[in-house]
């Protein structure tokens, strides 16, 4: 019987060493799960898409300094209630843009500005082809509902007066055949004055290259918005 009692009072002594152990644990408790942040209220704004190359994507600006980001901080002051989607891919052609037209109508733009064709021009690609990719464009972007707004380009003269006259003529047909703004020379505004607004490439814009040429889109979308 005096077994029974000694190996109890064990039991209780364990027990209760264990219930202080507890008792006087200073591990502090899990912190309570936090309650899940609300969502994001809806962006309700209109879409102006800019599909376009390196000078629309800012190729070699720092981010924030591309003409689409400028052309958003002037609407923004104008307090007008668009969103400014840079659809711009460095070294992109007309081709390229082509494969990627569904993506661009997947965010319902109203306003279109595409500027593509000045890589094909650089690579010499036939002028067939790249009225032919521009033309899809074109279409596709009208039939979504959305108002098109073409940005013309030029070459070098390195690349001849012919191939030079029939690129630009490009822009200037399809704008008439099927009614849309055309800006002639997207860049007219920056290579007429000093280098400070071309980058040392001689292609693309400068910081304050992009600024300007926000500026040149702005007044042509003007109407529009």
């Amino acid at each position: 019987m005096w077994c029974f009692f000694f190996f109890a009072l064990i039991f209780l002594s364990a027990c209760s060493t264990t219930h202080e152990q507890a008792a006087e644990d200073p591990r502090p408790a899990p912190p309570a799960a936090s309650a899940p942040a609300p969502p994001a209220p809806p962006d309700d704004r209109k879409v102006l898409a800019v599909f376009g190359d390196s000078i629309s994507a800012g190729f070699g600006l720092a981010p924030g300094q591309s003409f689409p980001d400028d052309l958003q901080k002037k609407i923004d002051a104008e307090h007008k209630p668009w969103r400014v989607v840079n659809l711009g891919i460095s070294g992109d052609t007309t081709e390229g843009g082509v494969s990627r037209i569904d993506s661009a109508i997947s965010l319902h733009p109203s306003i279109v500005l595409l500027e593509l064709g000045g890589n094909d021009g650089l690579r010499g690609m036939p002028l067939e082809a790249t009225k032919a990719n521009l033309e899809k464009m074109i279409v596709a972007f009208q039939q979504a509902g959305a108002k098109v707004v073409l940005a013309g380009m030029t070459l070098p003269p390195n690349y001849g007066r012919d191939y030079i006259r029939g690129f630009e003529q490009i822009y200037k047909d399809l704008a008439a055949k099927y009614k849309v703004k055309l800006i002639p020379f997207l860049m007219a505004d920056i290579v007429t004055r000093d280098l400070r607004y071309i980058q040392a490439d001689g292609i693309h814009p400068t910081a304050q290259g992009a600024e300007i040429i926000a500026g040149t889109v702005l007044r042509s979308v003007q109407p529009m918005l």
